[in-house]
């Protein structure tokens, strides 16, 4: 595994964020699936260092995309999109419902349709992370 590659998990993974998360999310935001008062590309203030909070989301696609890459790189055909996708949706959300709140102090989140929100958009950051990987020559399907 060369460092160049774990970059470009990390580049591909942040970008996703920004791009395809964000995306849909927007899209969602658009049709009403998603309220407005919830919106993509949001900037309001991550404590402790008031980072805006879709740096610190991309942040964090970018470090599952460092940690992830590895894993998934060396996949091809539909195999390859595939695990990016699934991986991508399932772990993502399993984590952002269950383990990210009680990490801050708050309860976990209930199944339902958020969860169902959360598959779609981090299944398109696994897409995208999975597509700016091979537009940036890291890895081939």
């Amino acid at each position: 595994m060369s460092l160049k590659l774990l970059i470009f998990g990390f580049a591909a993974g942040f970008l996703a964020t920004l791009i395809f998360h964000q995306g849909l999310w927007y899209v969602f935001n658009l049709t009403g699936v998603i309220p407005p008062d919830r919106p993509a590309w949001p900037v309001d203030p991550i404590p402790p260092w008031g980072v805006p909070s879709v740096l610190s989301k991309a942040f964090w696609g970018g470090v599952w995309g460092l940690a992830l890459t590895p894993v998934l790189a060396h996949l091809s055909g539909a195999s390859y999109w595939a695990a990016w996708i699934l991986v991508g949706a399932i772990a993502l959300t399993l984590v952002a419902f269950f383990v990210v709140p009680p990490l801050k102090g708050e309860p976990m989140q209930a199944m339902g349709p958020r969860f169902l929100i959360g598959l779609a958009a981090n299944g398109a950051w696994g897409f995208g992370t999975a597509l700016l990987l091979q537009v940036f020559g890291a890895v081939r399907s």
